[in-house]
C-alpha cells in the first residue's frame, strides 16, 4: 500500500477515490453502496457506506489527524456521556495519492440541530449542560500532564488576538465595531481558567449537534477534543440559544463569571474568523455567524 506524504495543498476527493480506498483497505466493505453527503462540513468529505457506515476523509492539513485522535478517545467517552458520539470502527491509511489517515465509523442517525427547532428549549439547554459536564468529568485520574499531548493541547484565546482585531476592523460597520472591541478586551482580561485541567470537546456549536424527532441525539466532530480550559464550549450557548435557554444553561453547568466572559469571547473570535472567510459566499454561515457575533455581544 503507498503511503502519502503531508501536503499542505488540498488533495481532489471524488467518489471513485473513496471506493478505491475503501475497497483496497476495507475489502470485507467493498460490496456496499456509496453515497456522498451533501452539505459535508468545511473539515471533511463525508460519505455514507452501505446503511451503516460513514467514510470521513479530511479536506485540509488542519483536520488531519482526527481519525486517529477519535479512534483513540471515542470508544472510551462514549460509555460516559448522556449523547451519542461517533463510533470508530477503522483508520485508513494514505494511498491513491490521497495524503492522510482517514475514518470509517457507525453512521449516527439525525438531522442537524437548528436555532429554529431549540433556540428556546432550556431542555436541550440543559440536556447539552449535563453533556458537557460528564466530558469535564470523564477519567480525571488519567488525564496527562501539560504538555505531554500536543495532540490535546489547548490553544488559550490570546493566540486569536491579532486575527479577532483585524476582523473586528474589517466587520465595523456592519457589526458595532465598538461593542466588539469591549467584549475582546475584557475576555482577554478576565482572569484564566483555575481550576485542573478538564476535556474539553472544542468545536461545540449548532452543526456539530443531531437531533432525531425533534430532540438532541449526538454530538459529533471531536477533532478538536483537548484538556484545559473549557471556555471554548461555551460557544455553543452563543450559537444555537436564546437569553432564556442561555441562562438555564449556563446555571445548570455552574459556569462562573470570567469563564462565560471568556466563552463569550470564544464565541466573538470564531465567528468573526468564519465570518470574514465564509460569509461572502455561504449565505449558511453568513446567518449562523451574524447571530453567533450578535448573541455573544448580548452576552
Amino acid at each position: 500500500m503507498a503511503t502519502g506524504t503531508t501536503t499542505h495543498t488540498p488533495p481532489a476527493i471524488d467518489a471513485a477515490l473513496v471506493r478505491r480506498l475503501v475497497d483496497a483497505q476495507f475489502p470485507q466493505w467493498a460490496g456496499l453502496p456509496l453515497e456522498p453527503v451533501d452539505p459535508a462540513g468545511s473539515d471533511h468529505v463525508i460519505h455514507r457506506l452501505g446503511e451503516e457506515l460513514s467514510v470521513r476523509l479530511p479536506r485540509h492539513i488542519g483536520a488531519v489527524g482526527q481519525a486517529r485522535k477519535e479512534s483513540e478517545w471515542l470508544p472510551r467517552l462514549a460509555p460516559h456521556l448522556p449523547l451519542a458520539v461517533p463510533a470508530p470502527v477503522g483508520v485508513g491509511e494514505p494511498a491513491f495519492g490521497y495524503p492522510w489517515p482517514w475514518a470509517v465509523s457507525r453512521w449516527l442517525e439525525g438531522e442537524v440541530a437548528t436555532v429554529e427547532a431549540l433556540a428556546d428549549s432550556s431542555e436541550a439547554a440543559v440536556e447539552l449542560a449535563r453533556f458537557l459536564h460528564a466530558l469535564q468529568r470523564f477519567e480525571p485520574e488519567r488525564i496527562p500532564a501539560p504538555g505531554a499531548r500536543e495532540d490535546l493541547t489547548s490553544q488559550p484565546l490570546g493566540a486569536r488576538d491579532r486575527a479577532t482585531r483585524a476582523a473586528i476592523a474589517a466587520l465595523d460597520g456592519t457589526f458595532d465595531g465598538t461593542a466588539m472591541t469591549e467584549l475582546w478586551d475584557a475576555a482577554l482580561s478576565a482572569p484564566g481558567w483555575a481550576g485542573p485541567p478538564v476535556w474539553f470537546h472544542g468545536d461545540f456549536h449548532t452543526g456539530n449537534l443531531l437531533t432525531v424527532d425533534g430532540r438532541l441525539s449526538a454530538v459529533i466532530d471531536f477533532g478538536g477534543l483537548g484538556i484545559g480550559d473549557p471556555a471554548c464550549d461555551l460557544t455553543i450557548a452563543f450559537t444555537l440559544m436564546s437569553a432564556g435557554s442561555r441562562a438555564a444553561f449556563r446555571a445548570a453547568l455552574g459556569v462562573d463569571g470570567a469563564t462565560w466572559l471568556r466563552g463569550r469571547g470564544w464565541a466573538l473570535a470564531t465567528a468573526l474568523n468564519a465570518h470574514t472567510h465564509h460569509a461572502a459566499v455561504n449565505p449558511r454561515v453568513a446567518a449562523q455567524t451574524t447571530r453567533q457575533i450578535t448573541e455573544a455581544l448580548i452576552g
